[in-house]
């Protein structure tokens, strides 16, 4: 999940030690030509960029590395990888990128350059760290790649260093403002969704309830349309009230007219899930299983639309940089790619109540 980076207080005055800049060459491109717009920015200031992927994991960060790296080499900028989010670039570990080094990563979870939870970067000292490494390393430009915790460092970081960085959503929750869809969002419901069509099985076979927690930590979006997809008889999520007694008493009357199985979807902070187990039996008298999916909805292969994402955004980003803009979000609404200030990114984004009331209508 996103990196719960809630609360980076303001600062300024971080003391920063300024690099003269070496000139360096510039690899061009040369051969076939390619029908695609180049800007002018590798030729006017910003010649070497940064991409960071930060916090909790999401499917398709590696496509998206891919899309910065090779849409900035293309460009004619260098780009620098950070390994293990802005620990990494705390500590400056950062590395040479190729066009080689992203070959064969679009279909891969996970993230070539890792990750890492920092709470160094919720501090003076480790915002002032993380932009010395960049102006050590003559970074013009920074890609990161994360939740709405990660596009918080982001902003801050941009503030403290005035580098251009621009943010790019990534995270399995979806809770990232400004954007319809983050990147690894649609993978990880299709792998939770796998799971409980076998889960299904199951329950019809032994006709019983099952409860069956999803991630989404204080939000209901991957719940919801996990829920919606799954055909789930009760959907619980944060952000809508919900009565166990009304819930028994369903489940009561289903059975009572030949519904013998049943499953609930609930997003892991929509409650203590083996808490409503424990109430649903009681009340029922049904016998009802709990099955918490956990970190296997971070990982395995993104789907198509988790790439699609992560190579629009990817590619956007360096553009916007090469724009001369920074401190901005990439992100997807109506089907348009659009452009946010960072800081709209921890705005609440609001659950569609269509879809749980689509769901409601759906399941009876």
């Amino acid at each position: 999940m996103a990196t719960t980076t809630d609360s980076i207080p303001p600062w300024e005055g971080l003391a920063l030690k300024p690099l003269a800049r070496k000139p360096m060459n510039h690899r061009k491109e040369s051969g076939k030509s390619i029908m695609l717009e180049r800007y002018p920015g590798g030729d006017k200031g910003m010649k070497r960029i940064a991409v960071v992927t930060s916090g909790g994991d999401a499917p398709g960060m590696n496509a998206c590395i891919r899309a910065v790296v090779r849409t900035a080499i293309f460009q004619g900028l260098e780009v620098l990888g950070v390994e293990r989010g802005y620990k990494g670039l705390i500590e400056g570990e950062v590395e040479a990128l190729t066009r080689r080094s992203v070959s064969g990563i679009i279909n891969l979870g996970g993230t070539i350059l890792k990750t890492a939870r920092c709470e160094e970067m919720r501090t003076k000292e480790g915002i002032r760290k993380a932009a010395q490494t960049l102006i050590e390393n003559r970074i013009d430009g920074v890609v990161v790649v994360g939740g709405d915790g990660s596009l918080r460092g982001a902003w801050e970081l941009f503030k403290a260093s005035g580098i251009p960085i621009i943010g790019i959503p990534a995270s399995i929750d979806n809770d990232v403002a400004g954007t319809d869809y983050t990147i690894g969002f649609d993978t990880a419901v299709n792998t939770a969704l796998d799971a409980i069509d076998k889960i299904r099985d199951t329950a019809t076979s032994h006709e019983r309830v099952f409860i069956i927690e999803v991630m989404g930590r204080n939000r209901g979006f991957l719940a919801l349309h996990v829920g919606l997809a799954a055909g789930a008889e009760f959907i619980l999520v944060p952000e809508i009230e919900y009565s166990l007694d009304e819930i028994s008493r369903e489940l009561k009357e289903a059975r009572e007219k030949g519904k013998r199985s049943s499953i609930i979807v609930m997003a892991e902070g929509a409650g203590s899930s083996p808490k409503i187990a424990r109430e649903i039996a009681r009340k029922t008298g049904f016998d009802i299983r709990l099955s918490t999916l956990g970190y296997i909805q971070r990982g395995g292969t993104p789907t198509a639309f988790s790439r699609y994402l992560a190579s629009i955004f990817g590619s956007e980003a360096v553009k916007l940089l090469l724009k001369g803009k920074g401190g901005l979000m990439v992100g997807i609404e109506n089907g348009e790619i659009t452009t946010h200030k960072l800081t709209y990114a921890w705005k609440r984004k609001p659950l569609d109540r269509r879809l749980y009331r689509l769901s409601n209508l759906l399941a009876t």
